[in-house]
């Protein structure tokens, strides 16, 4: 959990808190409840929560994209109102799952519009079961749920006035076991992927695999793209080596993104680098209400 004040060009961690989760106490999925023990998990939410002292009550949740799925759709026409387009984006992915697709909680955002009307949107959708619990067990913690957003674009948003200063980018990011590869073209996002790769330690193989197959899939897409700019971001001791197995596997040097650049900490608050970036999901999380 971190407490953020001040603005998108100024941030400051006020508090922050950690507290360790019990092994067997959650498994993420898509299509069944992700809390195993939910009374314990609403206890450890509650003294975490406590322990911060602080009087803000509603909050922001990064979730793990395993809890849900990510795709970029092009339609037709544009939507007579935002409805309407939920109800369309419905039908076009009921064969695509192996669940009821009108059990979801569904929303997406139009990232770009032709002079024939025709849409880019960015489509998110996560299981009512999945979502609805998270938001149950945090109000069961005297918490209010405003926000919920999958982690690896709560990091994005952390890092949103670095990475929007250049037109084209490729954003790498691991975090949580979880490798995520973003591409934007002309500051619109044009590729997205994300996978769960990693249950434990960081496997350098696996991730240099992950990164090769999605640059071969991002480039059948789009042939003779170039990024102006290359980012990526991981935590801890996986930074430098997430650095450079993407150097490797892309054949140029990514600039490794620093959390301690965008937030600034009270002098009261003892932080260091390493903190400050194992609680990017959070603190990317809390950005979200600014």
């Amino acid at each position: 959990m971190a407490v953020v004040e001040g603005s998108r060009q100024s941030l400051s961690l006020t508090a922050c808190n950690t507290a360790p989760v019990p092994p067997g106490m959650l498994k993420f999925g898509m299509k069944e409840p992700n809390v195993l023990n939910p009374s314990a998990f609403v206890a450890i939410v509650r003294d975490t929560y406590l322990r911060l002292l602080s009087k803000t009550e509603v909050v922001s949740l990064s979730l793990p994209e395993s809890t849900g799925r990510v795709m970029l759709m092009d339609v037709e026409t544009r939507f007579k109102s935002k409805d309407e387009g939920k109800e369309i984006i419905r039908w076009k992915l009921k064969k695509n799952f192996s669940f009821n697709i009108n059990e979801t909680h569904l929303d997406y955002q139009v990232l770009d519009e032709r002079d024939d009307g025709a849409m880019s949107i960015l489509v998110s959708i996560v299981s009512t079961n999945v979502i609805t619990q998270f938001e149950d067990l945090f109000i069961q913690a005297g918490l209010e749920p405003k926000y919920i957003d999958f982690t690896g674009f709560n990091i994005y948003r952390l890092f949103t006035n670095r990475l929007s200063l250049t037109e084209n980018v490729t954003f790498f990011s691991f975090y949580g076991g979880i490798f995520t590869m973003m591409v934007f073209y002309g500051e619109v996002l044009v590729f997205y992927r994300s996978k769960d790769i990693s249950q434990g330690a960081f496997e350098p193989n696996r991730v240099f695999r992950e990164i090769n197959n999605s640059q071969l899939v991002f480039q059948d897409k789009f042939p003779g793209f170039s990024a102006n700019e290359i980012f990526c971001f991981a935590a801890g001791d996986e930074a430098e080596s997430f650095r450079g197995v993407v150097g490797d596997a892309i054949g140029a040097e990514p600039i490794l993104l620093d959390v301690s650049r965008v937030v600034a900490s009270r002098n009261s608050l003892a932080t260091d680098r390493r903190l400050l970036q194992s609680l990017s999901g959070a603190l990317g999380a809390a950005v979200r209400t600014f």
